[in-house]
């Protein structure tokens, strides 16, 4: 992943289900519900970031800090931060601390608006305690946002349902959400969570450590802006229009850059295979080819469009299925063993029924869901966890994905439509769209003389088949570089890594799956490549470079293996504390890190990694193809593959 795109994907990425619960009930010493009337009577719109009685809050209006929380209810990093802003508020008080809420629903969360609306009505109707109660149940059961539930969490927030139902259905309060969103984009808050601590900006799921900071740092200016006579009902409109820094504006964009991007028109070989599911009739003239993910909430999502397509298109639309689990779903192969278990005993129409099954029961995919699922389909458990054990079906789930990575069919759902790309969870007015072209080309076939039957087979002849893998060329790996592998290994991957980067983390288990796969055939080799935007990777890099000085390769990977399971804390106490129960001399370990001993090998490999054209990560290069970001294991099992057979 790219720098420019690194905080996109970073938000993309993790979207797909979080198990976390919320575990906070921020009605619990609620300043405000004792103190209403001030609250109420405190305008403090004056501030560059307005606070008014309109705005949900938790702790004393004269609090001297204010923690902004602007927010989305369907984003799974706003539910991460929850036992963060907990513990702010159980070390602080509501007597230091307050917290006031600003909706930001973002566009591509369906149901971040409607949750957003509703806690407002629930807000205008109960209060600040209705508020919160409804909004830990929001997050708490973050997977099963809907009208029904909202209705039901507002019951338990303690507000009349009916009112709520009506004035929720009549849209009452959504001019409030509106005004968040504006307010939002105007002091630059485009991602959730955004916090501003007294106007100072703390972006996304920190640590408490980072707000603690923060924290500190605030109530001792307003310590000092009381002493000198600020009032304390003051002191939040003078504190933010002394930290708040305006976004800059956008330099207007050549005219030329105001054309919108051509769109790929490109018609892609997605071939079907012949085990693949198939649900229509096999002389549909439009094939819509589907890479997806069971554990997937994207792909859930566009479950309702696909079914819409299916009802208006009828006969004239097929759908076919491919596996493509994404390696940081782990219940996502589980669940495919289970379909293809109901489609290898049953046939394919008992593969359509777990389908639905497993889409219906997400996120709730671990074994009992998965037991009480195949009892439904009348299919044997012991049979299907046997097969879940074994990864029975695992070599139609790689063929599938070096098909998808072979085509750029990256991240789920991915579509081609006669074999026009479509990605992610569009509206059924982008899939109506390209069905009507392309299903107006397939009757021009057939008045032409192309059977039925025969119009996708005609169309794969003539379209683009995937494009060669990408090679770079970098300096070949010595001594001072981590590996593990045997030195004469046939496939040597260079991997540039960064500490504290989330997606490397991620790729992880995929390298490990890949050395137990290939045994000796295959050599990694750690660079370093700390990022720029990742102010504790550059030390971490130095620390683990020391553990390799002390203790060789296995020292090393031991050292990264407990970097990776600390993320994200990996400041200087966290290293200290992984080298001294790692057995490091500690005199030498300190004096490594205040000399930046390592320092220089590790701008040696990010000097290597830049020249070639590397700017983020993770990154490899295997053998001399280069593959970027997390893939899934199918991806790297091509290259490793293809040098294996360019060195028979």
């Amino acid at each position: 992943m790219n720098k420019g795109t690194a905080i996109v994907g970073f938000f993309l990425c993790f979207l797909a289900g979080m198990g976390l619960m919320w575990g906070v009930d921020r009605s619990q010493g609620n300043a405000i519900t004792a103190e209403s009337g001030a609250a109420a009577g405190l305008d403090q719109s004056a501030s560059p970031i307005p606070v008014t009685a309109k705005d949900p809050q938790w702790g004393d209006p004269t609090a001297p800090v204010t923690i902004v929380e602007i927010s989305d209810f369907e984003c799974p990093f706003c539910k991460r931060v929850g036992p963060t802003t907990e513990q702010i508020q159980k070390t602080y008080g509501p007597k230091q601390v307050r917290f006031v809420w600003k909706n930001n629903p973002l566009p591509f969360h369906k149901q971040a608006r409607p949750a957003a609306e509703a806690a407002e009505t629930v807000f205008q109707l109960g209060g600040n305690d209705a508020f919160w109660k409804f909004h830990d149940l929001a997050f708490e059961n973050q997977g099963a946002l809907g009208d029904d539930n909202y209705a039901k969490w507002a019951g338990q927030a303690g507000v009349d349902v009916a009112k709520f139902k009506a004035d929720y259905g009549a849209k009452k309060y959504a001019a409030k959400v509106d005004a968040d969103l504006a307010f939002s984009s105007k002091i630059g808050a485009s991602g959730t969570p955004n916090f501003r601590i007294n106007g100072v900006e703390v972006s996304g799921a920190q640590p408490f450590e980072n707000f603690k900071k923060v924290i500190d740092e605030q109530l001792a200016e307003a310590k000092k802006a009381l002493a000198a006579g600020t009032k304390a009902e003051d002191i939040y409109v003078e504190m933010t229009k002394k930290n708040f820094a305006a976004p800059p504006e956008k330099p207007a964009a050549p005219a030329a850059d105001n054309k919108p991007p051509e769109e790929d028109k490109t018609i892609w070989k997605a071939e079907i295979f012949k085990d693949d599911p198939i649900l229509g009739k096999n002389d549909a003239l439009v094939t819509i080819i589907e890479y997806s993910d069971f554990q997937c909430p994207f792909c859930k999502r566009v479950e309702e469009t696909i079914e819409k397509v299916r009802e208006t298109y009828k006969d004239d639309v097929r759908i076919v299925w491919k596996d493509s689990p994404l390696p940081f779903h782990p219940r996502a192969k589980p669940a495919a063993e289970l379909a293809w278990t109901a489609y290898k005993t049953k046939g394919v129409d008992a593969f359509w029924k777990a389908h639905k099954a497993l889409f219906d029961s997400q996120p709730k995919l671990e074994d009992d869901d998965l037991k009480t699922i195949a009892q439904q389909l009348g299919l044997d458990w012991t049979t299907v966890k046997a097969n879940i054990d074994s990864n029975k079906y695992d070599s139609f789930f790689q063929a599938t994905m070096a098909q998808g990575a072979d085509l750029n069919a990256r991240g789920t759902p991915h579509f081609f439509i006669n074999g026009y790309r479509v990605t992610g969870a569009q509206p059924f007015e982008k899939f109506k769209e390209v069905i009507d072209a392309q299903l107006a080309k397939a009757k021009a076939m057939v008045a032409a003389g192309t059977p039925r039957a025969k119009v996708y087979e005609t169309i794969m002849a003539e379209a683009k088949g995937p494009p060669p893998p990408e090679k770079k060329t970098v300096p070949a790996p010595t001594a001072k570089n981590p590996s593990k592998g045997p030195a004469n290994a046939k496939v040597v991957i260079q991997m540039w890594s960064d500490f504290q980067c989330p997606f490397c983390k991620r790729v992880e288990p995929t390298l490990t799956q890949l050395e137990k796969e290939y045994g000796g055939k295959v050599r990694v080799v750690w660079r370093n490549m700390p990022l720029s935007f990742h102010a504790d990777a550059p030390l971490a890099a130095e620390a683990a470079m020391e553990a390799f000085a002390q203790k060789g390769n296995d020292g090393f990977w031991k050292f990264h293996a407990a970097l990776f399971e600390s993320q994200p804390n990996i400041k200087r106490p966290d290293l200290e504390r992984i080298a001294q129960e790692q057995g490091l001399d500690m005199t030498k370990f300190k004096a490594a890190l205040d000399g930046s001993t390592h320092k220089a090998q590790i701008d040696a490999d990010n000097e290597a990694g830049t020249k070639a054209g590397i700017s983020g990560t993770p990154a490899f290069v295997i053998g001399d193809y280069y593959l970027s970001g997390a893939q899934p294991d199918s991806a790297f099992r091509k290259l490793i593959n293809l040098v294996l057979a360019e060195k028979r």
